[in-house]
């Protein structure tokens, strides 16, 4: 990160959040849902190791935490593809409009 702004590492960020929110918002295919999470959880990693390195100098504090959010969000992952091969195997389809299978 060496010769950028604490503030264009921040706008990255926003960018990388925002384009996840608007495709989470405008998917209907659960996939596609899960992606935009992703993208979203890895902006959040993006603002942990730019402000680790403007901030104490030290990137390796905000690393060691970027990792352990990658390595848990990797894990709620592969439950929620667990889940959604499961709901596929039922009612062959992954549309969120017709997967109401979840309401009370």
């Amino acid at each position: 990160m060496t010769g950028f702004s604490l503030s264009a590492v921040l706008v990255l960020a926003a960018l990388l959040f925002a384009v996840g929110l608007y495709g989470l918002l405008s998917r209907r295919n659960l996939i596609g849902m899960l992606l935009c999470v992703e993208l979203m959880l890895n902006a959040a990693n993006v603002n942990l190791v730019a402000f680790a390195r403007f901030e104490s100098g030290d990137p390796a504090s905000g690393a060691l935490l970027s990792v352990f959010s990658i390595a848990i969000a990797g894990a709620e992952m592969a439950v929620a593809l667990a889940i959604l091969v499961a709901m596929h195997r039922r009612r062959r389809t992954l549309d969120a409009d017709e997967l109401n299978e979840l309401q009370g």
